[in-house]
């Protein structure tokens, strides 16, 4: 309780987040800093116990949880993290990472995909130090399961590859630890205890009804059930002493584990003094030494490469100086460039056979850092957040930026926990073609830009690629999406535009054409690939006598993160008629061109054709944008 964050603790999940009560009063109980105060101020104001568990206000809990099934995927992310620092920095009578994974969940967490998603990868991964309690009370928040969960969920997890226990009575504490006991000794699969309990347990009127479940008893129905249990009325708060001297005992052997952790960390920091310099850079969140160095630089190139290729060659060089780069995708590492190259699979070493296609190159066992998520975008979601909850990682999960929706639920717990996790969303617009509506992004990156505390870069270039991926990596507080094209982008001549550094302000000006005398001028604003369609759009305007500004706009939570100053700077107010560039929705774009300005975007569904086909008949031509500067230009007088 005196170091709730000591770093080789076993975790305990409370995926069942709406029980936020439980572990509130456990907290408290084993004396951790929450006052029983806290406990009375209940889901109140400015109170350190909210109606769901939040990662950051109460000590003792490990990750947020309230939408169901997050938390149990967030605890295989964490068992997938003590699985491979075990690998990396265990040595022969060093065993200094040696923890397990305990999660408490309900039937609505396992009717939820994420849960199913990430229990199949668990069992296939063979993650033994993975203990999943499941309260089978049989009641959701409106209704018994009788009305929609009749499978034998044992049966289903047996097939996932999970060893599975039934403890019959919820009250039965000994056969309950019997079950953990033979959970923790089978050290090849994830287990799950169903163990079949009564909600409102105790109360004559609500006992194993749906109105215990998301309503509180009421004064009268409380004060029944303490008398049923023989339970004293009052006070309001009581803990025996009993369970005061139980719980203290608990905190005593949490305290001697502690200390005796501490002892044998010290013997191998003596023994081994770089691998523990590594492990503890990697805790404390820090980056490496020369994490930065040897990282691409690309020539002008009018032909250009696609933004996911050259993100592809960042992380081969940036991933042998930061070991905790870990991550994969959702089935779609040749497509989004995002094989860690001889880093080696995170498998179980036991179940590899043979030559395995698609397998990266290196070894094949918990040390590997290339974790092959499967078609399964939601829970690799939700497990790069228990993989960064957990400590130690820079976890990356990449797909296609029309995807980006079935990860959204752990998106937007990421950015309220402020995780620096990483998303590589590659194929960014209706140039990705011939697949058509389905897999051309439109309402995406809008949509995105909407999350609070979520960092979303759209690189124009190769070189912008380089200079978001190091604003990525370098931001510790919050989440990022980076945007990658699918198509080659020209590679700009930074001798003739401004540097790339410039992404670190969001938005910086790439150049201002000159105007002849007295001449008209026009702002030209975009990110990612539509850059280059307004630089040859300007150009065109500047020799026929047009002043242009070119604006890069790859990140608009950077820009509006700048002192007004700045941000005047590059869309100077005397400076009125503004288009704005993007081939995606349009909305947002608004509060950058004002009244007199335009945005070209897109508002409709895509086609299957050729990208630049599909782009051209959507107006995402440099054409459309010099007719648009002229109509604005002309409008003014």
């Amino acid at each position: 309780p005196g170091d709730p964050q000591w770093f080789d603790r076993d975790r305990f999940v409370l995926s069942a987040g709406h029980g936020s009560a439980l572990l509130y009063a456990m907290v408290h109980l084993f004396g951790y800093d929450l006052p029983l105060s806290e406990l009375q101020r209940f889901r109140q104001w400015e109170s350190r116990t909210p109606g769901h568990p939040e990662r950051g206000l109460t000590p003792g809990v490990e990750t947020t949880t309230g939408p169901l099934g997050q938390g149990l995927a967030n605890a295989v992310g964490m068992a997938v993290a003590e699985a491979h620092l075990a690998a990396v920095f265990n040595r022969p009578g060093h065993e200094i990472v040696h923890h397990r994974t305990f999660v408490l969940c309900g039937d609505g967490d396992l009717m939820e995909g994420v849960a199913a998603e990430a229990a199949s990868l668990a069992g296939h991964l063979g993650l033994g130090k993975l203990i999943v309690l499941y309260d089978d009370n049989r009641i959701t928040l409106s209704a018994s399961t009788q009305l929609s969960f009749s499978e034998d969920i044992g049966q289903r997890f047996r097939s996932y590859g999970w060893h599975t226990k039934r403890v019959e009575a919820g009250n039965d504490l000994a056969a309950i630890d019997r079950a953990i006991a033979e959970a923790e000794a089978e050290t090849d699969r994830p287990s799950l205890l169903c163990i079949r309990t009564h909600i409102g347990y105790g109360s004559p009127a609500k006992q194993d009804s749906f109105e215990a479940h998301g309503s509180p008893l009421g004064a009268e129905e409380v004060r029944k059930t303490k008398e049923h249990l023989g339970w004293p009325v009052e006070p309001a708060f009581l803990i025996p002493a009993d369970a005061v001297a139980r719980a203290a005992e608990a905190a005593n052997r949490g305290r001697a584990a502690h200390a005796e952790w501490t002892r044998r960390f010290a013997a191998y920091r003596e023994a081994f003094p770089d691998l523990a310099a590594t492990l503890l850079q990697r805790l404390e969140g820090r980056l490496p030494a020369g994490w930065d160095a040897g990282w691409p630089l690309f020539p002008a190139d009018p032909k250009g490469i696609a933004t996911r290729a050259a993100s592809g060659k960042v992380l081969a060089a940036v991933a042998s100086r930061m070991p905790e780069l870990f991550g994969g995708s959702a089935d779609l590492n040749p497509s989004t460039n995002t094989e860690l190259k001889g880093a080696g699979n995170f498998e179980h070493p036991a179940r590899k056979s043979g030559d395995i296609q698609g397998a990266a190159e290196g070894g094949w066992d918990f040390a590997g850092r290339n974790l092959h998520f499967g078609v399964r975008e939601h829970a690799m979601g939700a497990m790069m957040n228990g993989l960064a909850a957990h400590g130690g990682f820079r976890p990356f999960g990449a797909t296609f930026l029309t995807f980006a929706d079935y990860l959204r639920p752990a998106v937007r717990l990421a950015a309220i926990m402020h995780l620096p996790v990483l998303y590589i969303f590659t194929h960014d617009s209706l140039a990705v073609g011939e697949d058509g509506a389905t897999h051309q992004p439109v309402e995406q990156v809008a949509s995105l830009r909407i999350i609070p505390h979520l960092q979303v870069l759209r690189p124009a270039d190769a070189n912008e690629t380089v200079e978001a991926w190091r604003v990525a990596l370098e931001t510790l507080d919050r989440p990022t999406a980076l945007i990658l094209s699918r198509q080659a982008l020209p590679v700009l001549d930074r001798n003739q535009f401004a540097s790339a550094e410039g992404v670190r302000q969001g938005a910086y000006v790439l150049a201002d054409l000159p105007a002849a005398a007295d001449g008209p001028s026009v702002v030209l604003v975009a990110s990612g690939s539509e850059v280059s369609l307004i630089v040859e759009a300007g150009e065109r305007l500047a020799a026929e006598g047009i002043g242009v500004r070119l604006v890069s706009m790859p990140s608009w939570e950077r820009f509006e993160a700048q002192p007004e100053a700045y941000r005047l700077s590059v869309l100077p107010p005397d400076r009125p008629i503004r288009i704005a560039v993007e081939a995606g929705s349009p909305l947002g774009w608004h509060r950058y061109v004002g009244d007199q300005g335009a945005v070209l975007g897109i508002s409709e569904y895509g086609a299957s054709a050729p990208g630049p086909v599909v782009m051209k008949a959507y107006g995402m031509t440099a054409d459309r944008i010099v007719e648009e500067a002229r109509r604005r230009i002309g409008a003014i007088g």
